[in-house]
């Protein structure tokens, strides 16, 4: 580290990097991170007139890293709303209250102090500074929404300050936790309230089983059931659906089938408990239970709401049962009256799109009441692709972008891939990080590709060095093809090792008993390497592992994974014939939607509207007159 600090030039830097792959330092994950943060550093330092977003970057980099924020400024890059954001996030770190007044300042005088983003971070880092006035001043009069993070960093504050937390106090805090997606620090609280003596009733259980479920935390969600049993809380349709939605998150369906099997009749007459396992059974691949229960929900009198045609049209799509999709699409409209959603539209379009039924998928298109928006645009490049289910996504989310991006990687384009990169640069639309998390004892262990943070990380990368022995001796060859990046073979094969659901497997291994199972939570899609790979770790290591991604469940056990469903393996279709689709379907929809482009009714679409022709070159317009 002392050595790399001291490089003060770029061919210091690259002497630096030879001898770190001579000695064998460039496959610590630490090191490497740190190395090319300083590499980018020189480069940046090297440029004669950075643009704004070569200092947003940079300010990115330094702030989500360990380092020192470098000083400087240059005048004439004038920041703007993405600057911002990742600053505070420094200051906050460094609880640097002076800094983040005058960045306060500088954003009042550029005017940009009410955009969200801008507003939430100044939030948190007034927060974070103990400037708890200044917070909530600035939260009312940005008008943020009251489910927010900037809200939980406030309501957080506010509880540690209370004399005396009672349980509605408690909570008041797992709920708000829980609601934004922060499961770690719901379930951390669940745990510091049991602590302090402080007994959970029927509500504390509600609210944080969601975020047992998004965790796959199975023994501590195995371990709250125990404690409604044993405290005579009345498992009723509410607790009851919580229950079902974390044991099938988790893995374990026929659990949660009981559970739903064991809430009295007169319970089960709301719709939400039958979603909940009609959902559960369509995301372990049971697209014929899924149906049945259903048509069992209709026989016993309960009215369907859209959330269970959702849970009954991803089975159909799962199990490649397109002809009950169809029926049931149009059973939601005829016999129920009920409106369908675009995360309706984006289930039929998978469904199509995954049976190779590309040209009914655009005929349901054309023909929605609404217009198409980046969820429908997502299925689309989804099934054109045979990429994998729909992810519902938010306005501007950067999975569109990556999907196209991974097209053109993948037929090795890439010209076309960086332009695309670059357009999300200009756009600040970011890629997901992949996340894995596995829960050891109750404590949930959370890991990101390349991840050195853990403070077991030596013993886990050595594990990993292991696997990776093994996995060649019992044949596996890395399938490089899945690292769409435009780097050597050596350093694709390196990438692989390092996916957030091997590190988090390796973890489990070196932490566990001889035979235990493991069980791995993924916010985005296993890879086919890391699919292959586990395979043979179930075997060399003789474990069961389960892993849940964004999709479904994959289980691994005595070297084979039992597919449950068939609407996951992917048509075989030309390269040519995909990014012909691809292109007849965009230029569609660009048509389709162009007086409400012209009027600027739908920004997002607009900007992904064009953004074939800025990638491939087909015509000389640019994606800034429709981006305006």
């Amino acid at each position: 580290m002392a050595d790399l600090k001291a490089c003060r030039t770029v061919r210091e830097l690259r002497q630096l990097h030879a001898a770190a792959i001579k000695t064998g330092h460039i496959r610590d994950p630490s090191w490497r991170r740190r190395f090319y943060l300083r590499y980018a550093g020189l480069v940046f330092s090297q440029m004669e007139a950075p643009n704004i977003f070569s200092w947003n970057t940079m300010i990115r980099a330094f702030s989500e890293s360990s380092c020192d924020l470098a000083s400087g400024g240059d005048p004439s890059a004038i920041p703007n709303k993405y600057t911002f954001p990742s600053v505070l996030k420094a200051c906050a770190a460094a609880a640097a209250g002076e800094e983040s007044r005058q960045i306060h300042a500088q954003a009042i005088k550029m005017g940009l102090d009410a955009d969200g983003f801008v507003a939430s971070n100044l939030v948190r880092a007034y927060a974070t500074c103990r400037s708890m006035d200044d917070a909530r001043r600035l939260f009312r009069r940005s008008r943020l929404p009251e489910r927010s993070e900037s809200a939980v960093v406030l309501q957080n504050k506010a509880f540690d300050e209370m004399p005396v937390r009672s349980v509605v106090s408690w909570n008041a805090v797992v709920a708000g936790y829980a609601q934004n997606g922060l499961f770690k620090h719901a379930v951390d609280v669940f745990r510091s309230m049991q602590a302090e003596g402080v007994a959970p009733n029927h509500v504390t259980l509600v609210s944080v089983l969601p975020a047992i479920s998004h965790l796959g935390a199975l023994d501590l969600g195995k371990w709250v059931h125990a404690y409604a049993t044993r405290n005579d809380i009345e498992v009723d349709d509410v607790l009851g659906s919580a229950l079902v939605d974390m044991y099938a998150k988790c893995g374990s369906i026929e659990r949660a089938l009981q559970v739903f099997e064991e809430i009295p009749s007169r319970r089960r007459r709301n719709p939400i408990t039958w979603s909940a396992v009609i959902s559960g059974l369509a995301l372990h691949g049971c697209a014929d239970d899924a149906v049945e229960q259903f048509a069992r929900m209709e026989r016993e009198g309960v009215i369907p709401t859209d959330v269970a045609f959702i849970g009954v049209l991803k089975a159909c799509s799962h199990g490649g049962l397109v002809e009950a999709g169809r029926r049931f699409f149009r059973r939601m409209v005829d016999v129920y009256g009920l409106k369908p959603r675009l995360e309706h539209y984006g289930c039929m379009v998978d469904m199509l799109g995954r049976a190779g039924l590309l040209e009914e998928a655009e005929q349901l298109l054309l023909g929605m009441p609404m217009a198409p928006d980046d969820v429908i645009l997502k299925a689309l490049l989804s099934a054109c692709k045979m990429h994998g289910a729909v992810e519902m996504a938010r306005p501007r989310d950067g999975g569109c972008f990556v999907l196209l991006s991974n097209l053109y990687a993948s037929l090795g384009n890439w010209e076309a891939v960086a332009k695309v990169r670059l357009m999300m640069k200009e756009l600040g639309v970011t890629k997901d990080p992949g996340r894995s998390w596995i829960t050891l004892d109750g404590v949930v262990h959370g890991f990101v590709v390349e991840d050195s943070s853990h403070r077991r990380s030596g013993e886990i990368h050595t594990m990993l060095e292991e696997i990776s022995l093994k996995l060649r001796s019992a044949g596996h060859t890395p399938d490089i093809k899945q690292v769409l990046l435009n780097i050597d073979d050596e350093e694709k094969e390196s990438a692989l090792k390092y996916h957030s659901e091997k590190i988090a497997v390796a973890f489990g291994l070196i932490s566990t008993e001889p035979g235990a199972e493991l069980r791995v939570v993924k916010n985005l899609r296993v890879c086919a390497d890391c699919h292959e790979s586990m395979k043979l770790i179930s075997k060399i290591y003789n474990r069961r592992i389960v892993v849940r991604d964004r999709s479904r469940f994959h289980h691994f056990e005595g070297g084979s994974a039992p597919a449950r469903t068939t609407g996951d393996q992917p048509t075989e279709l030309a390269c040519n014939r995909k990014i012909e689709k691809f292109h007849f379907f965009w230029n569609k929809f660009r048509s389709f939607c162009y007086s409400e482009l012209r009027e600027g009714k739908y920004d997002s679409w607009s900007i992904l509207g064009d953004l074939s022709v800025y990638v491939t070159n087909e015509e000389q317009v640019s994606w800034r007159l429709l981006a305006v």
